[in-house]
């Protein structure tokens, strides 16, 4: 069998009640993971990620759009394990989204608990079935799906999707990053490897370490990885965080070449023009692919300098000349916002008392070092730029020029193949790149995506891009709805906000469905006529009755 997807119509419905009319009515418990899926299903994003999924599979039992929306489920219920997919189906939404031939809540007739009872997709269990799929077809699928052609689908087929769904602003500001994925000390994570960090989890060389003193070769350790490269878009509110593009390698290869293929693939797949802005932090430096991307991919690259380049050098001899005009970047003050409604006296008094009390404390305490104390910022720049000689397209540096009170500065240069205007603003701009690095960690702390339960490379890579997918489409989800604010918290909090305070009741009637509040549907059934009243207590009747023999054959408890 394959599944039904029902439509939301709550008009259709009613009329439907009033004539006594409907098929099945169940509860709702998760109206949260229920929306997700209502929104990817009506959007047709399930579907089309279905159509193109990389299946090692010959033979289709299990229709590939269940498989995609199941390992959806268990992402965003920071779930990774396939053993706990059928707790996710008994306490999660997705099935409510499928219908009642999904999956219906029946009692089990030895234990008394409640249960899902499915009619699965073929003939072939002995017992009744108690979720459309089993977990191990889940675990057996993802782990022989080929690893490079899964991340080649993420970046390939999936952002089609959200290229036709119109997810990219038209500011096209994406930003590259490098991360690890720390796992247990186990040899058998394939492709992994034993590298040694400091205390910041930065890799350090045998070199570098011995040249460290003994407090910090304590907090020095050898930890085994994978290395992750992504490609985040945003837009300059940050309203969103989209990862486009991700590859998982091994810790010891260079992230360099790893991103700049990334780039080139998103462009052959979106077409120029989407990516404008490309910030890149200085691990990242490449003169020759700076230069490609500005020529052939039409994408202006936003990266620091390091101190140890020519470029560096020549660029700081020219900012020390008189005639050098430096700009004062004020710090942007945060936008206060007006109280939706006034607050009362005793909250005013109470927050004037609180602010006092800060600021006493402040005094008190101990104000910072001067060498610590910042002063002032500047920032000026020098364009067409042009002393790189493994970068053949002409540069703008921007000087950013820092005052502290006891009286040294500290200078630091971004370079820029964009022509510079107001050299403020590519400070400004590149700070959205460490602004994003705080999306990383609650990505990797809050999704637990480290926390692999195999020790395949394939697991480990099926793990990765469905909690980027998952992510994704949860920011559009959340946008579609008007809720952008969410897209800066992390997931547990999105799932607090987003759970209902009341129970819902489903009632499905040709391939449509509407939501009602218990109270809400018992009102509506009290203002029918006593022949609609009538006949929809029959149907009841009958329903109840189905309910209690439909396990024939139930697993023992």
């Amino acid at each position: 069998m394959d599944f039904v997807i029902f439509q939301d119509n709550k008009p259709f419905i009613l009329e439907s009640f009033r004539n006594g009319d409907f098929d099945y009515i169940d509860a709702a418990s998760e109206v949260f993971e229920t929306d997700f899926f209502k929104f990817i299903e009506a959007k047709s994003i399930l579907q089309k990620l279905a159509q193109t999924y990389p299946t090692p599979r010959k033979k289709e039992d299990v229709p590939l759009w269940f498989y995609v929306a199941s390992n959806l489920s268990m992402r965003l219920h920071g779930v990774h394990s396939f053993n706990a997919f059928p707790m996710v189906v008994r306490c999660g939404g997705m099935l409510n989204a499928f219908g009642p031939e999904a999956g219906r809540k029946v009692i089990h007739p030895d234990t008394g608990d409640v249960t899902i009872a499915s009619e699965g997709f073929n003939k072939k269990n002995h017992y009744d079935r108690e979720a459309p799929c089993d977990q191990d077809f889940l675990r057996k699928m993802a782990k022989d799906t080929d690893a490079e052609a899964l991340m080649r689908w993420f970046c390939d087929d999936v952002i089609r999707v959200f290229r036709s769904r119109r997810a990219f602003d038209k500011e096209g500001i994406f930003i590259g990053d490098a991360s690890y994925l720390f796992v247990p000390d186990n040899p058998n994570y394939e492709g992994s490897v034993k590298l040694l960090f400091d205390h910041n989890d930065h890799p350090i060389t045998q070199k570098e370490y011995e040249k460290l003193t003994d407090e910090q070769k304590i907090h020095c350790q050898l930890r085994r990885c994978y290395k992750m490269v992504t490609l985040l878009h945003t837009n300059p509110n940050l309203d969103f965080f989209l990862f486009v593009a991700v590859k998982v390698v091994s810790g010891k290869d260079h992230e360099c070449p790893v991103l700049y293929e990334l780039v080139k693939h998103f462009v052959e797949v979106v077409g120029k023009g989407v990516m404008k802005r490309l910030i890149l932090d200085r691990g990242f430096i490449d003169g020759k692919a700076i230069s490609i991307c500005k020529k052939q991919y039409d994408t202006d690259i936003l990266i620091p300098v390091r101190r140890n380049m020519d470029i560096y050098e020549d660029a700081m001899a020219l900012f020390r000349e008189s005639d050098v005009d430096w700009l004062c970047c004020n710090e942007q003050v945060a936008e206060v916002k007006n109280p939706p409604r006034p607050r009362p006296k005793v909250i005013v008094n109470r927050e004037k008392k609180r602010q006092e009390k800060i600021q006493q404390l402040k005094q008190e305490k101990q104000s910072p070092p001067p060498e610590k104390t910042l002063l002032k910022m500047e920032a000026a720049f020098i364009g067409e730029f042009s002393s790189w000689s493994s970068c053949t397209v002409p540069l703008s540096v921007v000087a950013n020029r820092e005052h502290y009170a006891d009286g040294h500065q500290e200078t630091w240069l971004l370079i820029d193949t964009k022509e510079v205007q107001d050299p403020s603003k590519d400070k400004e701009l590149y700070h959205m790149r460490t602004a994003t690095e705080e999306r990383y960690r609650q990505f990797k702390c809050f999704i637990d995506l480290t926390n692999f339960t195999s020790c395949a490379f394939s697991m480990v890579v099926n793990q990765v891009v469905f909690s980027m997918l998952a992510y994704n489409l949860l920011q559009l989800h959340l946008l579609n709805k008007g809720r952008k604010e969410l897209n800066k918290k992390t997931l547990p909090r999105v799932r607090q906000q987003l759970l209902p305070s009341d129970n819902h009741i489903i009632v499905y009637n040709q391939n449509y469905y509407a939501m009602f509040k218990p109270i809400e549907l018992i009102e509506f059934l009290m203002t029918l006529g006593e022949e609609a009243r009538n006949k929809i207590a029959e149907k009841c009747r009958r329903l109840r009755l189905e309910m209690k023999g439909i396990l024939r054959n139930p697993r023992p408890p």
